[in-house]
């Protein structure tokens, strides 16, 4: 970016933080908020629900093309080189094979545009997709094999031969780091920021923390492996994907094969699970090659070991937390920096300094990640990037500092919660924790530990109580947009470019339309996860609902302008303006005289329309520039270690959420508790085992890397503030991915309760705790 575009960027942005709240969007609530006993907020069961039991609900890999062959991949086994020889000739005579496409007969492609260099770049890397005999990292694809069944292409992949001229490589975190390193960058922003001289206030503080943390590679898991059904038409490229990016794969796409970005369309009704890893990979490219090539339609559907070897997961960290303290708790010093792991063909540091960022006030800040660069598959975003593991370090510290205090962890908390936001200085849209820890230690029962480490005890099991603060930013990003096609029948249907992965999106946008509508949950329609919708929305950083929202405002403005035009001078809606009526009863009132009505049917009857149909774009979110927004948590669990065997259960655990107005109590508690169980895997068992001598994934499986199961799973009590955020569209924030935030630290500072062994390098097995 040039000196002008940085002055005019800090212009803008000083701008938007002192304009006066009227000008920004959510400067006015969304009338919404004021909406008490209807659809927000009640617990509907999942629209798609009887779709996805019935097997109804078609996935990425279940669109059944006339002709369509199936895919599989071969890949590398050196971190970095060249293809010295390649044998598929016996592949090629293998039974039913169709196709064996390499870097010597596929077509001409360029690199996938990388995500945040573009609007709509989807790609996790620049570099080129079998173009050339390189090799970058060990698992890239160096065949694809097509064939009449999967079963023929597995057995055909599995004959190819090659050989390496291996070349020297960075796989070793540990060398990596003495390499010079890089100031991260995250979404254009340094990783970087201090206030006063944090290290000089560490060092004079009467009472102190000063410890290091670490955290393992986390690879995705998504219960719907990684597939997409391809097929091209003349020079159309339809791709049935798996994707939390529709839009965004198909101008990436068009961009790799040279076409208009209304050549290419991509459809992804639904996905069973993405997390920040569905976005465009090197199969989706690969698949469209080879059926372009084989001119038949494809089917790629990787393995779970083919997920290990392609797509990218949460890298490796190394945290420094101190923090510096007076007598009564009051932080005089934050730092917190670090070294994460990245290549040089991506842009991905694990922001893990973003919690420290709005989390707590103190006289001095220093908050720093730098970037090693390696040889590897490049990591990518995976649930609440930087803030999942970046409050297992932070949060574990707070605990760390409340022992050597002697005060209770929660009072600490309590006793350095900012008035505003620390770095901004911004003031806070909405920021209700302390109430949150409230009602969580009350309903936990908090009151009840003891807090001397070790001395609780039930037979061989030693037993502790742990919290730590949870933290995710409320998000949106720009581009949405909806169109609103109304019939002369009451019914409304809604299409956005957005996606519907496990979480209730279409069901709560359902709720939120009919709401804002005035209409009955079966008289509107929402349809999402094509990229012909209108709007720009990835399905990441929790900013769905924040993003559909804005859009739907929008879209049902334009609405009301038009219906208000038709209406004319014999409606009872005569004269009135968009900003004084609302959706009611399947039609229009003025909202201080509900009987001046007129019902839908009614104008587009006079009209004589069958339909109307309306397109409208959200504002450009200049709500994050005006206030510091986030969602935040109090997280309370009690875990048992047998003094034996150093086997760890978590038995109880609560998450007392403060994440404005929760639209859909059962979908949301779905949510919240995905997320602690994944924070559970995180602190006690998931780990990528990395061959730091040659960079290879030695544990690509169920059975080899440990995700939760049921017996890992205790009973979760899920509860919320409900208090709406007056900024936000239906005052709500996303839920996706606070839950598993501070997770890990609560089952960490739980642990050191009930053994007095301090764990700060997950995950907590239990051969750390002999």
């Amino acid at each position: 970016m040039s000196v002008v575009q940085d002055a005019v960027q800090a212009v803008m942005k000083k701008a938007v933080e002192l304009a006066p709240d009227a000008w920004v969007p959510g400067g006015k609530p969304d009338p919404l908020i004021r909406h008490k006993h209807g659809l927000i907020g009640a617990p509907v069961s999942r629209v798609d629900g009887p779709l996805k039991v019935q097997g109804n609900a078609r996935f990425a890999a279940e669109f059944a093309l006339e002709g369509m062959v199936y895919a599989t991949l071969a890949y590398s086994i050196v971190p970095k080189g060249r293809i010295a020889t390649l044998d598929t000739s016996t592949a090629e005579a293998a039974p039913g094979v169709v196709l064996v496409m390499t870097h010597r007969n596929a077509p001409r492609m360029k690199p996938s545009p990388v995500f945040l260099t573009a609007e709509k770049a989807a790609g996790a890397d620049d570099l080129p997709i079998m173009q050339d005999d390189r090799i970058h990292w060990n698992g890239q694809p160096i065949a694809v094999v097509l064939a009449e069944t999967q079963e023929q292409a597995d057995h055909a992949g599995s004959l190819i031969r090659a050989t390496y001229e291996a070349e020297p490589a960075t796989t070793d975190f540990d060398k990596a780091k003495a390499l010079p390193r890089q100031p991260g960058v995250f979404f254009g922003e340094p990783l970087e920021t201090e206030i006063n001289d944090a290290e000089a206030a560490l060092a004079t503080a009467p009472y102190k923390v000063d410890e290091t943390y670490t955290t393992p590679r986390h690879n995705h898991n998504a219960m719907e492996p990684h597939a997409a059904t391809v097929t091209w038409k003349g020079d159309e490229l339809i791709v049935h994907d798996a994707s939390q990016g529709v839009v965004h794969t198909a101008w990436s796409l068009a961009q790799v094969f040279g076409l208009e970005e209304d050549r290419v369309h991509v459809t992804s009704p639904y996905v069973g699970g993405a997390f920040g890893g569905k976005c465009l990979w090197q199969h989706q490219v690969l698949a469209a090659a080879a059926s372009r090539l084989a001119g038949r339609p494809v089917r790629v559907a990787l393995s779970r070991e083919g997920v290990y070897r392609v797509v990218g997961g949460r890298t490796t960290t190394e945290q420094r937390v101190a923090i510096g303290a007076q007598a009564d708790g009051r932080f005089d010093a934050l730092i917190h920096t670090g070294v994460v792991a990245m290549t040089k063909h991506n842009n991905m540091p694990e922001p893990f300094i973003l919690p420290a960022q709005c989390v707590y006030a103190a006289g001095s800040f220093k908050l720093r990640v730098e970037v090693a660069h390696m040889d590897m598959l490049a990591n990518t975003f995976m649930r609440a990037p930087g803030e999942a593991v970046g409050t297992f370090a932070l949060e574990s510290a707070v605990d760390e500092l409340a022992e050597k205090l002697g005060i209770d962890p929660i009072e600490l908390r309590k006793r350095n919660e900012p008035e505003k936001d620390p770095i901004s200085g911004m003031p806070f849209s909405s920021r209700h924790i302390v109430e949150a820890y409230r009602l969580g230690a009350e309903h936990f029962g908090w009151s009840k530990r003891n807090a001397r480490p070790g001395v609780r005890r039930e037979g061989e099991w030693l037993v502790g109580m742990g919290c730590a603060t949870a933290t995710y930013p409320y998000f949106r990003m720009p581009g949405g947009a909806a169109r609103i096609t109304l019939t002369k029948l009451g019914h409304a249907t809604v299409e956005i470019s957005a996606h519907e992965m496990g979480m209730g999106t279409a069901t709560v946008q359902t709720q939120v339309t009919a709401e804002r509508l005035g209409l009955a949950m079966d008289q509107v329609t929402v349809a999402i996860g094509d990229s012909r919708f209108p709007g720009v929305v990835l399905a990441g950083g929790s900013q769905q609902t924040a993003a559909i929202g804005a859009s739907v405002i929008a879209a049902q403005r334009a609405l009301v302008i038009e219906l208000l035009k038709l209406a004319g001078k014999d409606s009872a809606l005569s004269g009135l303006k968009p900003h004084e009526v609302g959706g009611r009863d399947g039609g229009l009132c003025k909202l201080d005289e509900p009987d001046r009505f007129e019902s839908y049917a009614s104008i587009l009857k006079r009209a004589r329309r069958d339909e109307l149909t309306v397109e409208a774009t959200a504002p450009p979110p200049f709500e994050m520039g005006h206030w510091s927004m986030h969602s935040f948590g109090a997280m309370f669990c009690e875990v048992r270690v047998n003094s034996v065997t150093g086997e760890t259960r978590v038995s109880r655990f609560l998450g007392s959420f403060d994440c404005g107005r929760i639209l859909n109590p059962k979908t949301a508690a779905s949510q919240f508790r995905g997320g602690i169980i994944m924070g559970l895997g995180l602190a006690l068992m998931e780990e990528t085992q990395f061959d730091a001598r040659n960079g290879r994934i030695m544990n690509p499986s169920f059975a080899e890397y440990h995700v939760p199961v049921q017996m890992d799973a205790p009973e979760i009590d899920v509860i919320w503030t409900d208090i709406p955020d007056p900024h936000s569209p239906m005052g709500a924030h996303g839920v996706g991915e606070i839950g598993i935030t501070g997770t890990a630290a609560a089952v960490a500072n739980a642990v050191f309760n009930a053994t007095g062994k301090r764990v700060r390098d997950l995950p907590i097995t239990l051969d750390k705790l002999f």
